[in-house]
């Protein structure tokens, strides 16, 4: 498994643990969410954690799965499955994590 995808897993760990520090600890700090080739959701390593403190206040059982990995250059691929809540649907998204460096400067997703 190349350093890259491991990264994009650690921060999925961190994710389901619902951890926003831990998760933009790994990002640099003018990194952005987006989606793919599209506008920016979250900016900045703050505007990040702020957001998905939020998403995890909303949606207390959030988790995703990773169902594929990929790794070219300075990109990791991740294909998740995410589970919002026991009650609803979940729904499948590529990720594509951009990197500089060993930190994750974007990530973009794919739905």
């Amino acid at each position: 498994m190349s350093a890259r995808v491991a990264i994009a897993q650690q921060m999925i760990a961190h994710y389901n643990a619902q951890d926003a520090d831990a998760y933009v600890a790994l990002m640099t700090d003018d990194a952005a969410e987006a989606g793919y080739r599209g506008a920016v959701v979250r900016d900045g390593k703050e505007g990040i954690r702020a957001g998905l403190k939020a998403m995890f206040a909303e949606f207390p059982e959030n988790r995703a799965e990773i169902l594929a990995h990929y790794a070219l250059g300075d990109y990791a691929v991740l294909h998740e499955k995410v589970y919002r809540s026991a009650s609803s649907e979940p729904f499948e998204v590529i990720a594509i994590y951009s990197f500089k460096g060993d930190k994750v400067s974007r990530v973009e997703f794919v739905r």
